[in-house]
Protein backbone atom coordinates (compact mmCIF):
# COMPACT_ATOMS: atom_id res chain seq x y z
CA UNK A 1 0.00 0.00 0.00
CA UNK A 2 1.08 3.59 -0.68
CA UNK A 3 2.15 5.43 2.06
CA UNK A 4 2.20 9.38 1.65
CA UNK A 5 5.33 10.84 2.94
CA UNK A 6 4.32 12.20 6.51
CA UNK A 7 4.92 16.18 8.02
CA UNK A 8 4.59 15.96 11.39
CA UNK A 9 4.85 18.74 13.61
CA UNK A 10 8.62 18.96 14.07
CA UNK A 11 8.67 21.75 10.73
CA UNK A 12 6.12 23.77 11.86
CA UNK A 13 7.37 24.61 15.29
CA UNK A 14 10.98 24.52 13.89
CA UNK A 15 9.41 27.32 11.47
CA UNK A 16 7.31 29.04 14.31
CA UNK A 17 10.89 28.45 16.49
CA UNK A 18 13.27 29.89 13.46
CA UNK A 19 10.96 33.08 12.43
CA UNK A 20 11.23 34.05 16.47
CA UNK A 21 14.95 33.48 16.32
CA UNK A 22 15.62 35.87 13.57
CA UNK A 23 14.25 39.07 12.17
CA UNK A 24 13.57 42.21 13.88
CA UNK A 25 15.45 41.60 17.31
CA UNK A 26 18.53 40.56 15.03
CA UNK A 27 17.79 44.26 12.97
CA UNK A 28 19.90 47.00 14.38
CA UNK A 29 18.52 49.54 15.74
CA UNK A 30 18.72 52.54 13.60
CA UNK A 31 17.76 56.66 14.89
CA UNK A 32 15.15 56.96 13.10
CA UNK A 33 13.54 53.69 15.36
CA UNK A 34 14.93 55.54 18.68
CA UNK A 35 12.22 58.30 19.04
CA UNK A 36 9.17 59.46 16.72
CA UNK A 37 9.30 61.60 14.43
CA UNK A 38 6.52 63.15 16.11
CA UNK A 39 8.25 63.78 19.33
CA UNK A 40 9.52 67.07 20.93
CA UNK A 41 13.25 68.65 19.84
CA UNK A 42 14.66 67.55 23.13
CA UNK A 43 13.40 64.03 22.75
CA UNK A 44 15.07 63.68 19.38
CA UNK A 45 18.37 64.15 20.65
CA UNK A 46 19.04 62.83 24.33
CA UNK A 47 21.91 63.80 26.28
CA UNK A 48 24.93 61.57 26.19
CA UNK A 49 24.37 59.94 29.51
CA UNK A 50 20.59 58.71 28.05
CA UNK A 51 22.39 57.30 25.08
CA UNK A 52 24.85 55.40 27.03
CA UNK A 53 22.06 54.37 29.31
CA UNK A 54 19.93 52.95 26.87
CA UNK A 55 22.91 51.47 24.71
CA UNK A 56 23.91 49.17 27.90
CA UNK A 57 20.02 48.04 27.75
CA UNK A 58 19.97 46.61 24.73
CA UNK A 59 23.34 44.85 25.63
CA UNK A 60 21.62 43.23 28.15
CA UNK A 61 18.55 42.37 26.20
CA UNK A 62 20.86 40.95 23.64
CA UNK A 63 22.81 38.98 26.31
CA UNK A 64 19.83 37.39 27.31
CA UNK A 65 18.33 36.68 24.07
CA UNK A 66 21.76 34.91 23.24
CA UNK A 67 21.12 32.69 26.30
CA UNK A 68 17.92 31.50 25.66
CA UNK A 69 18.61 30.95 21.84
CA UNK A 70 21.13 28.87 23.23
CA UNK A 71 19.18 26.98 25.14
CA UNK A 72 16.42 26.50 22.79
CA UNK A 73 18.81 25.36 19.80
CA UNK A 74 20.17 22.61 22.87
CA UNK A 75 17.17 21.73 24.04
CA UNK A 76 15.07 21.36 20.64
CA UNK A 77 14.44 17.58 18.69
CA UNK A 78 17.56 17.50 16.28
CA UNK A 79 15.09 18.39 12.84
CA UNK A 80 14.48 21.45 14.85
CA UNK A 81 18.13 21.89 15.63
CA UNK A 82 18.44 21.51 11.90
CA UNK A 83 15.76 24.82 11.36
CA UNK A 84 17.87 26.80 13.77
CA UNK A 85 21.02 25.89 12.03
CA UNK A 86 19.75 26.44 8.54
CA UNK A 87 16.59 29.03 8.26
CA UNK A 88 16.70 27.75 4.66
CA UNK A 89 15.71 24.50 5.58
CA UNK A 90 12.49 25.45 7.10
CA UNK A 91 11.44 27.36 3.30
CA UNK A 92 12.12 23.93 2.10
CA UNK A 93 9.96 21.85 4.31
CA UNK A 94 7.10 24.20 4.20
CA UNK A 95 7.15 23.82 0.33
CA UNK A 96 7.40 19.94 0.88
CA UNK A 97 4.53 20.27 3.19
CA UNK A 98 2.55 22.16 0.52
CA UNK A 99 3.39 19.57 -2.68
CA UNK A 100 1.90 16.87 -0.22
CA UNK A 101 -0.88 18.97 0.62
CA UNK A 102 -1.76 19.75 -2.76
CA UNK A 103 -1.26 16.04 -3.67
CA UNK A 104 -3.75 14.64 -1.18
CA UNK A 105 -5.90 17.05 -2.46
CA UNK A 106 -5.56 15.64 -5.86
CA UNK A 107 -6.63 11.94 -4.82
CA UNK A 108 -9.14 12.39 -2.70
CA UNK A 109 -10.76 14.37 -5.57
CA UNK A 110 -10.65 11.44 -7.84
CA UNK A 111 -6.80 11.96 -9.83
CA UNK A 112 -4.84 9.16 -11.02
CA UNK A 113 -2.07 10.89 -9.11
CA UNK A 114 -0.21 8.46 -7.11
CA UNK A 115 3.01 8.25 -5.27
CA UNK A 116 6.22 6.75 -7.62
CA UNK A 117 7.48 3.14 -6.84
CA UNK A 118 8.91 0.31 -8.37
CA UNK A 119 7.56 -2.02 -10.36
CA UNK A 120 6.12 -4.53 -8.41
CA UNK A 121 6.55 -7.43 -10.97
CA UNK A 122 3.95 -10.21 -12.01
CA UNK A 123 1.20 -11.27 -9.47
CA UNK A 124 1.20 -14.75 -7.89
CA UNK A 125 -2.45 -15.39 -9.32
CA UNK A 126 -4.09 -14.75 -12.52
CA UNK A 127 -6.57 -11.74 -12.57
CA UNK A 128 -9.96 -14.39 -11.75
CA UNK A 129 -7.99 -15.80 -9.10
CA UNK A 130 -7.37 -15.19 -5.49
CA UNK A 131 -3.78 -15.62 -3.85
CA UNK A 132 -4.17 -17.39 -0.43
CA UNK A 133 -0.92 -17.58 1.62
CA UNK A 134 -1.84 -18.95 5.02
CA UNK A 135 -1.54 -21.63 7.91
CA UNK A 136 -4.31 -24.42 7.79
CA UNK A 137 -5.45 -26.39 10.46
CA UNK A 138 -5.92 -30.17 10.34
CA UNK A 139 -7.87 -30.96 13.58
CA UNK A 140 -9.49 -28.04 15.67
CA UNK A 141 -12.67 -27.69 17.95
CA UNK A 142 -15.84 -25.95 16.28
CA UNK A 143 -18.59 -25.94 19.46
CA UNK A 144 -21.69 -24.61 18.40
CA UNK A 145 -23.61 -22.93 21.12
CA UNK A 146 -26.97 -22.71 19.69
CA UNK A 147 -28.71 -25.56 17.30
CA UNK A 148 -31.54 -24.38 14.55
CA UNK A 149 -34.68 -26.45 13.75
CA UNK A 150 -34.29 -29.16 11.98
CA UNK A 151 -36.12 -28.17 8.52
CA UNK A 152 -38.04 -30.81 6.45
CA UNK A 153 -35.10 -32.46 4.07
CA UNK A 154 -32.48 -30.74 5.46
CA UNK A 155 -29.26 -31.79 8.37
CA UNK A 156 -28.31 -29.82 12.10
CA UNK A 157 -27.57 -26.60 11.29
CA UNK A 158 -25.91 -24.27 14.00
CA UNK A 159 -27.02 -21.00 14.33
CA UNK A 160 -23.78 -19.86 16.63
CA UNK A 161 -20.28 -21.61 17.18
CA UNK A 162 -18.49 -20.01 19.96
CA UNK A 163 -14.73 -19.20 18.86
CA UNK A 164 -12.99 -21.92 16.78
CA UNK A 165 -10.29 -23.68 19.55
CA UNK A 166 -6.44 -23.36 18.73
CA UNK A 167 -5.52 -25.88 16.24
CA UNK A 168 -4.22 -29.61 17.38
CA UNK A 169 -1.78 -30.56 15.53
CA UNK A 170 0.92 -28.88 13.90
CA UNK A 171 -0.62 -26.06 10.79
CA UNK A 172 0.60 -26.56 7.72
CA UNK A 173 1.84 -23.42 5.45
CA UNK A 174 0.10 -23.22 2.14
CA UNK A 175 0.49 -20.78 -1.22
CA UNK A 176 -1.95 -20.86 -4.00
CA UNK A 177 -4.62 -19.44 -5.92
CA UNK A 178 -8.07 -20.23 -6.32
CA UNK A 179 -11.24 -18.94 -8.41
CA UNK A 180 -13.08 -15.83 -6.99
CA UNK A 181 -16.42 -17.32 -8.10
CA UNK A 182 -18.19 -20.86 -9.01
CA UNK A 183 -17.05 -21.95 -12.39
CA UNK A 184 -17.29 -20.07 -14.69
CA UNK A 185 -15.72 -17.58 -12.63
CA UNK A 186 -17.43 -15.08 -14.03
CA UNK A 187 -19.48 -12.73 -11.36
CA UNK A 188 -23.12 -12.23 -12.58
CA UNK A 189 -23.08 -15.63 -14.25
CA UNK A 190 -25.25 -18.64 -12.67
CA UNK A 191 -22.48 -21.40 -11.60
CA UNK A 192 -22.60 -24.59 -13.91
CA UNK A 193 -24.00 -27.46 -12.47
CA UNK A 194 -24.62 -31.18 -13.26
CA UNK A 195 -21.03 -32.25 -13.99
CA UNK A 196 -19.60 -35.24 -12.56
CA UNK A 197 -16.32 -34.35 -10.63
CA UNK A 198 -14.09 -36.28 -12.81
CA UNK A 199 -15.55 -33.60 -15.62
CA UNK A 200 -14.97 -30.93 -13.37
CA UNK A 201 -11.52 -31.97 -12.63
CA UNK A 202 -10.80 -32.33 -16.94
CA UNK A 203 -12.63 -28.76 -17.34
CA UNK A 204 -10.37 -27.25 -14.57
CA UNK A 205 -6.86 -28.73 -16.52
CA UNK A 206 -8.41 -27.61 -20.36
CA UNK A 207 -7.81 -23.94 -18.06
CA UNK A 208 -4.33 -24.22 -16.67
CA UNK A 209 -5.73 -25.12 -13.30
CA UNK A 210 -6.88 -27.80 -11.43
CA UNK A 211 -9.29 -29.15 -8.87
CA UNK A 212 -8.77 -27.26 -5.41
CA UNK A 213 -7.98 -29.70 -2.44
CA UNK A 214 -10.05 -30.19 0.56
CA UNK A 215 -7.58 -28.24 2.68
CA UNK A 216 -7.27 -25.52 0.31
CA UNK A 217 -10.77 -25.05 -0.11
CA UNK A 218 -11.39 -25.01 3.96
CA UNK A 219 -8.49 -22.39 4.27
CA UNK A 220 -9.93 -19.91 1.03
CA UNK A 221 -12.99 -20.38 3.09
CA UNK A 222 -12.41 -19.61 7.05
CA UNK A 223 -9.32 -17.92 7.21
CA UNK A 224 -6.15 -17.51 9.51
CA UNK A 225 -9.08 -17.00 11.81
CA UNK A 226 -10.92 -20.57 11.16
CA UNK A 227 -13.92 -19.18 11.26
CA UNK A 228 -17.04 -21.61 10.84
CA UNK A 229 -18.97 -19.87 7.85
CA UNK A 230 -16.68 -17.51 5.54
CA UNK A 231 -18.35 -14.37 7.10
CA UNK A 232 -18.33 -15.33 11.05
CA UNK A 233 -19.74 -16.87 13.52
CA UNK A 234 -23.00 -16.72 13.51
CA UNK A 235 -25.39 -18.28 10.50
CA UNK A 236 -27.02 -16.02 8.26
CA UNK A 237 -29.35 -16.66 5.54
CA UNK A 238 -29.23 -12.90 4.39
CA UNK A 239 -25.47 -13.21 3.80
CA UNK A 240 -25.18 -16.23 1.41
CA UNK A 241 -28.00 -17.99 -0.22
CA UNK A 242 -28.58 -20.89 2.19
CA UNK A 243 -31.36 -22.33 4.29
CA UNK A 244 -33.92 -22.36 1.16
CA UNK A 245 -36.90 -24.92 1.63
CA UNK A 246 -35.80 -28.04 -0.48
CA UNK A 247 -39.19 -29.48 -3.43
CA UNK A 248 -39.10 -33.21 -3.99
CA UNK A 249 -36.51 -34.14 -6.11
CA UNK A 250 -37.47 -36.63 -8.82
CA UNK A 251 -34.04 -39.31 -9.38
CA UNK A 252 -35.11 -40.73 -12.22
CA UNK A 253 -35.83 -37.97 -14.18
CA UNK A 254 -32.47 -36.53 -12.97
CA UNK A 255 -30.89 -39.94 -14.40
CA UNK A 256 -32.71 -40.00 -17.22
CA UNK A 257 -30.59 -37.93 -19.95
CA UNK A 258 -33.85 -36.65 -22.28
CA UNK A 259 -35.27 -35.39 -18.75
CA UNK A 260 -32.03 -34.33 -16.44
CA UNK A 261 -32.33 -30.87 -17.86
CA UNK A 262 -35.83 -30.29 -17.18
CA UNK A 263 -35.60 -31.32 -13.55
CA UNK A 264 -32.37 -29.60 -13.09
CA UNK A 265 -34.67 -26.63 -13.91
CA UNK A 266 -37.38 -27.11 -11.94
CA UNK A 267 -35.13 -27.74 -8.82
CA UNK A 268 -32.82 -24.72 -9.08
CA UNK A 269 -32.90 -22.36 -6.93
CA UNK A 270 -29.32 -21.07 -7.47
CA UNK A 271 -28.35 -17.27 -7.79
CA UNK A 272 -25.60 -15.82 -10.30
CA UNK A 273 -22.05 -15.61 -8.85
CA UNK A 274 -21.07 -12.83 -6.59
CA UNK A 275 -24.75 -11.64 -6.07
CA UNK A 276 -24.61 -11.33 -2.12
CA UNK A 277 -21.76 -9.18 -1.23
CA UNK A 278 -21.65 -10.29 2.36
CA UNK A 279 -20.83 -13.90 1.27
CA UNK A 280 -16.96 -13.23 1.09
CA UNK A 281 -14.60 -15.25 2.91
CA UNK A 282 -11.81 -12.91 4.55
CA UNK A 283 -9.71 -13.92 1.53
CA UNK A 284 -12.18 -12.50 -0.65
CA UNK A 285 -13.62 -15.31 -2.40
CA UNK A 286 -17.11 -15.47 -2.85
CA UNK A 287 -19.82 -18.18 -2.50
CA UNK A 288 -18.17 -20.60 -0.67
CA UNK A 289 -20.94 -21.54 1.55
CA UNK A 290 -24.50 -22.08 0.06
CA UNK A 291 -25.73 -21.65 -3.64
CA UNK A 292 -23.99 -24.23 -5.23
CA UNK A 293 -22.09 -27.23 -3.76
CA UNK A 294 -18.38 -27.63 -5.06
CA UNK A 295 -16.66 -30.74 -5.93
CA UNK A 296 -13.22 -31.10 -4.13
CA UNK A 297 -10.11 -33.81 -4.22
CA UNK A 298 -10.76 -35.20 -1.03
CA UNK A 299 -7.05 -35.63 0.20
CA UNK A 300 -7.79 -38.89 2.06
CA UNK A 301 -8.77 -41.07 -0.95
CA UNK A 302 -11.52 -43.07 0.86
CA UNK A 303 -14.18 -44.08 0.02
CA UNK A 304 -14.19 -42.22 -3.20
CA UNK A 305 -11.49 -39.81 -4.76
CA UNK A 306 -14.23 -36.97 -4.97
CA UNK A 307 -15.59 -34.96 -2.22
CA UNK A 308 -17.55 -31.70 -1.75
CA UNK A 309 -17.96 -28.64 0.10
CA UNK A 310 -19.84 -25.45 1.57
CA UNK A 311 -23.16 -26.78 1.13
CA UNK A 312 -25.65 -25.63 -1.38
CA UNK A 313 -29.37 -23.29 -1.07
CA UNK A 314 -31.04 -25.67 1.45
CA UNK A 315 -31.09 -26.63 4.89
CA UNK A 316 -28.22 -28.10 5.01
CA UNK A 317 -25.02 -27.24 6.73
CA UNK A 318 -22.99 -24.62 4.91
CA UNK A 319 -19.96 -24.46 6.47
CA UNK A 320 -16.17 -24.21 5.77
CA UNK A 321 -14.62 -27.12 7.38
CA UNK A 322 -17.05 -30.04 6.80
CA UNK A 323 -17.04 -32.07 3.11
CA UNK A 324 -19.58 -34.66 1.83
CA UNK A 325 -18.05 -37.98 0.57
CA UNK A 326 -20.72 -40.23 -0.16
CA UNK A 327 -20.80 -39.49 -4.13
CA UNK A 328 -18.22 -41.29 -6.33
CA UNK A 329 -16.60 -39.60 -9.59
CA UNK A 330 -19.49 -40.63 -11.74
CA UNK A 331 -21.61 -38.53 -10.03
CA UNK A 332 -23.86 -35.76 -11.40
CA UNK A 333 -26.35 -33.37 -9.41
CA UNK A 334 -28.18 -30.53 -9.43
CA UNK A 335 -27.50 -28.64 -7.23
CA UNK A 336 -23.08 -29.38 -7.37
CA UNK A 337 -20.67 -27.71 -9.03
CA UNK A 338 -16.68 -26.14 -8.73
CA UNK A 339 -14.36 -24.08 -8.61
CA UNK A 340 -10.61 -24.62 -9.31
CA UNK A 341 -7.35 -23.94 -8.08
CA UNK A 342 -3.93 -23.34 -9.68
CA UNK A 343 -0.21 -23.28 -7.90
CA UNK A 344 1.31 -19.94 -7.45
CA UNK A 345 3.34 -18.45 -9.49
Amino acid sequence: MMTPLGHGLDEPRAASVSSASSGERHRPASRGDEASLDAPEALRSPPRAATLDAAVTRARLVSVFVVVATWLVIAAPPAERHAFADPASVADASAAGDASALDAGALEAGDELTESSPDAGPTACPADMVEIAGSYCPELVQRCVRWLKTAAGGVERCATFAPSSACKTATKKKHYCIDRYEYPNKRGELPVVMKTWTEARETCRAAGKRLCGESEWTLACEGDRRLPYPYGRRRDAKACNIDKPLPQVDEKALADPKRSAAEAARLWQGEPSGSRAGCVSPYGVFDMTGNVDEWVVNERGKPFKSGSKGGYWGPVRARCRPMTTAHGETFPFYQTGFRCCADAR
